[in-house]
């Protein structure tokens, strides 16, 4: 999963909901649901994502929305694997290789004579 978020030590709730295509109510769900996520609030409460909430955000995001895990089932694996986010780097990897393949392919289409 590509997210289109600029490189910055913080992310708004906005901004991370709309990169993963969800509303924020999930996301501040989520962050209920799982003790690996732990944003940063100001005094009035706002939400403040680093860069490692985000990668936590995608692991979660990979297992229930990707991979149809439960909540439950989704919590269990963050606790219990290791490599979950290696195998979570791994897949965003190779969806890139795949992404760069197809627009080769795409540019060496013969054209009909």
């Amino acid at each position: 999963m590509k997210l289109n978020l600029p490189d910055k030590l913080y992310y708004s709730i906005g901004e991370v909901a709309k990169a993963f295509d969800v509303n924020a109510s999930l996301i501040r769900y989520w962050e209920k649901e799982f003790p690996i996520i732990k944003p940063k609030k100001n005094k009035k409460g706002n939400r403040y994502f680093t860069p490692e909430d985000i990668k936590n955000l995608k692991i979660i995001y990979h297992l229930v929305k990707e991979k149809g895990y439960t909540l439950d089932g989704a919590r269990i694996a963050v606790t219990t694997n290791s490599k979950i986010s290696e195998t979570v780097s791994m897949i965003d990897r190779l969806e890139f290789v795949k992404a760069e393949l197809q627009k080769l392919k795409d540019s060496l289409v013969e054209k009909p004579e």
